[in-house]
């Protein structure tokens, strides 16, 4: 995909950032990395804040790159014994605390915002600010393609895949 130059010159300094990079071995949904569904998110947003022209353009685009912006791959990790402490509940305060680790100069309220709230109404805090708001629709809009995946499902509700004894 080509991608807009301005748009590039709000995250390069992530895109360039080794530990970001990491996130192209990390998948995320079926057949996509966190780095690619990250800079889907953010394009997405980018641009749907440049057709409407009242938007922080650049926080929007820093947040929604760095809305999955998590530790660890979670399709690996052991499942957690309380429900809300699985992924889905936790990992916009990592992604948040993550992004304020490696990119400090980066982040304002309206950056954290973006980030923490995206996985609304998972996380039941609601977004204050529209440019939240675009992020967690644009989030659900890529998500979307795992309803495709219906044997999956039970990894993306957290529960553990049954295996067929015979």
């Amino acid at each position: 995909m080509d991608y807009d130059i301005e748009f590039l010159s709000y995250i390069e300094i992530i895109l360039n950032n080794k530990e970001y990079q990491r996130r192209r071995t990390y998948m995320h949904h079926e057949g996509l990395s966190v780095y690619e569904h990250s800079l889907l998110v953010a394009y997405k947003s980018y641009k749907f804040a440049k057709k409407h022209k009242s938007f922080n353009i650049k926080d929007i685009t820093i947040g929604a790159v760095l809305h999955d912006f998590y530790y660890n791959p979670w399709q690996n990790a052991p499942k957690s014994k309380k429900f809300k402490d699985s992924h889905g509940f936790v990992h916009a305060r990592e992604a948040l605390e993550n992004s304020k680790k490696h990119f400090p100069e980066l982040i304002n309220p309206l950056v954290e915002e973006i980030i923490l709230r995206h996985m609304f109404p998972l996380n039941i805090k609601p977004p204050k600010h529209k440019e939240a708001w675009v992020v967690t629709y644009m989030d659900k809009v890529c998500s979307l393609d795992v309803l495709k995946h219906p044997k999956e499902y039970p990894k993306y509700l957290g529960f553990k895949k049954r295996e067929k004894i015979w």
